[in-house]
């Protein structure tokens, strides 16, 4: 049986974050939540975390700058921040930006899907393609 996939959600409005919660444990992750930016902070450098997914509008530190401080603790795991159509426009050092309200459930679940299979790098079995230059040097 494959691991879960470790989530960190990250949310002010505790309705909200229960809901995350449910429908992700309910797909086959394993979440980890926090109400603050600080808190996730704290999670984020004790926990190894597959992927973060993060409200935007958080009051003291809005989901722009928790993202920005985790991407300098670990680059490699894929963010996504949970927003407002107007944040949505917005440019941020997060991989992926959701309008919360435009977002169905199946459309969030299928974006984490991608987004936590980016990590893991290539398939196993899987073809290797071989560059341009290494051809041109056998012919």
């Amino acid at each position: 049986m494959r691991p879960k996939k470790v989530i960190l959600c990250v949310d002010e409005n505790e309705q909200e974050l229960s809901i995350l919660k449910f429908l992700l444990t309910t797909h086959g992750y394993k979440v980890v939540s926090a109400a603050t930016g600080q808190e996730a902070i704290g999670v984020f450098s004790k926990t190894q975390v597959d992927l973060v997914l993060a409200s935007y509008g958080m009051p003291q530190m809005n989901g722009g700058q928790l993202v920005d401080r985790l991407k300098r603790i670990g680059p490699h795991v894929p963010m996504i921040l949970l927003g407002d159509p107007q944040s949505v426009n917005q440019i941020h050092v997060a991989d992926a930006m959701v309008a919360k309200k435009n977002c169905s459930p199946l459309e969030l679940l299928e974006r984490i899907k991608v987004m936590s299979a980016r990590k893991r790098g290539p398939r196993k079995g899987a073809q290797r393609l071989t560059p341009v230059t290494e051809l041109a040097a056998a012919s």
